[in-house]
């Protein structure tokens, strides 16, 4: 496998990421992004971008997708990369994207007859704890096929867990990220509570840390919440997109999760304030309003 360059579809947050991290580790990386500064940063770091999503069809076995949503990993793959492709060239895509995991199932099944071989592999962690090697890789799919990119899988994630078919990896990653959405809501909401009671958010902070209520978010987005920095290492918008999956998964099953419903209503008055492309931790910044009184903005 590091005979063969990486390809990368998508070299937004996370997919500039994968690249360093592969580069990293000696593997040649090409990729695509429709943002051309994206592009040159990729050249800025040591990989060979592309002009178009069929320029990296032929040189690369493994090709990662690392794109906004479900529609986009559909269009990627059955519109740009199979028409480059063919059928039978055995390729392998792992896709790792928040998706919709029954349309991730379904579109593997259409794939496999064409001859590329899917992984579902979202991941989870924000983008510099990938960077500093600290992700885990959530897998659904073939265990061969998983065994077969195992050198990019260890290039890129501390951990990697095989969760079961095509679909399941999605179905973890969205119960993963329902627990941290609502970690960072909670101590979103404690820090201001924290604050109205005269306490000051620094310092509590570093109590919580210590406390039976300590959680690895407040490692990861509880100083960037103190500070008021927003700079984005997952974003309100990606996050609001998959508690939207996450309530739709909900909602086929029956069930009723009554308190991310909450978290989504935070999460859409942020976009409606401007704050959609911010940090996640900014949904502090609507909890600020909703409490009322005089406080930090």
């Amino acid at each position: 496998m590091n005979d063969h360059p990486v390809a990368i579809v998508g070299l937004g947050l996370m997919g500039e990421v994968y690249a360093r991290r592969l580069l990293g580790a000696g593997i040649a990386v090409t990729g695509f992004d429709i943002d051309p500064k994206r592009r040159a940063r990729l050249a800025e770091l040591g990989g060979l971008p592309v002009d178009d999503v069929a320029a990296l069809a032929a040189p690369s076995r493994c090709i990662l997708i690392a794109v906004f949503s479900t529609d986009q990993v559909e269009d990627v793959i059955e519109n740009h990369l199979l028409p480059a492709l063919g059928d039978g060239s055995k390729k392998i895509v792992l896709c790792a994207s928040t998706c919709d995991p029954d349309r991730v199932a379904a579109l593997a099944g259409r794939i496999a007859p064409r001859g590329i071989r899917f992984l579902d592999m979202p991941v989870s962690g924000t983008s510099d704890q990938v960077l500093r090697g600290d992700g885990v890789a959530l897998i659904g799919g073939d265990k061969a096929v998983a065994a077969e990119v195992q050198p990019v899988l260890d290039a890129i994630f501390a951990r990697c867990f095989h969760i079961g078919k095509v679909g399941d990896g999605g179905r973890a990653k969205l119960a993963v990220n329902l627990i941290l959405g609502l970690n960072r809501l909670a101590l979103a909401e404690g820090l201001v509570f924290a604050e109205r009671l005269g306490l000051d958010p620094a310092a509590f902070l570093e109590v919580a840390r210590g406390s039976a209520s300590s959680s690895q978010v407040m490692d990861t987005k509880g100083p960037k919440m103190v500070r008021g920095d927003f700079s984005p290492e997952g974003r309100v918008r990606q996050t609001l997109k998959d508690a939207h999956l996450m309530l739709d998964q909900a909602a086929a099953i029956g069930h009723r999760l009554s308190v991310l419903e909450v978290h989504a209503d935070v999460l859409e008055a942020c976009v409606r304030a401007g704050e959609g492309d911010l940090d996640n931790s900014a949904i502090i910044k609507e909890v600020r309003r909703r409490s009322g009184g005089a406080g930090r903005k």
